[in-house]
């Protein structure tokens, strides 16, 4: 079985949270009309969805459900 190593863990949870806060700050823009309260929500959103994706991540990191080795 194959493990992730925790800096990849920790990068793609970087990437993705970059990805998800930029969205998150546009919409909440278009729906508040306030930069300010937009950037401020994105941020407390995404610092607590960050810790819960790296939770998620290796917890299943440690079950081998849909995995298979591949010989060479």
């Amino acid at each position: 079985m194959f493990h992730e190593k925790h800096s990849r863990t920790i990068f793609k949870s970087i990437t993705w949270r970059i990805i998800a806060f930029i969205s998150s700050v546009l919409v909440l823009y278009l729906l508040i009309g306030d930069w300010g309260s937009s950037i401020y929500h994105s941020i407390v959103i995404h610092l607590v969805k960050t810790v819960l994706y790296y939770i998620h991540e290796r917890v299943w990191n440690r079950s081998n459900f849909g995995q298979e080795l591949k010989s060479s």
